[in-house]
């Protein structure tokens, strides 16, 4: 797991590409302050966005689970999708707005 990117991955650098194309400007990248640290922060506007790998936070339409070492992977992406909602959570309460894009 060393190896898997955490950050500036395609998809995250893809849609801050297009933000900054369509003129959206004013946000922090991975700012870790904000309890969660969002993919982006829009300190302005108090919106978090998050921007969730479908294996990493377990898609819907994608979910999959390696069958080597099956119970680890369970509790390990279980795990992330609990993190998730607690981050969700804690955020909106301190009046942030969350928006969440998967990967797809």
């Amino acid at each position: 797991m060393s190896r898997v990117k955490g950050k500036n991955t395609k998809i995250e650098t893809t849609f801050r590409h297009y933000v900054w194309a369509k003129g959206i400007k004013g946000y922090r990248v991975y700012n870790s302050k904000i309890f969660g640290k969002p993919d982006l922060y829009f300190s302005k506007k108090k919106i978090a966005v998050f921007i969730d790998g479908c294996f990493w936070h377990k898609c819907a339409k994608c979910d999959s689970v390696p069958k080597n070492n099956h119970a680890f992977w369970v509790k390990k992406l279980n795990g992330n999708r609990e993190r998730d909602k607690t981050v969700t959570k804690k955020l909106s309460k301190n009046g942030v707005k969350v928006i969440r894009f998967w990967e797809r």
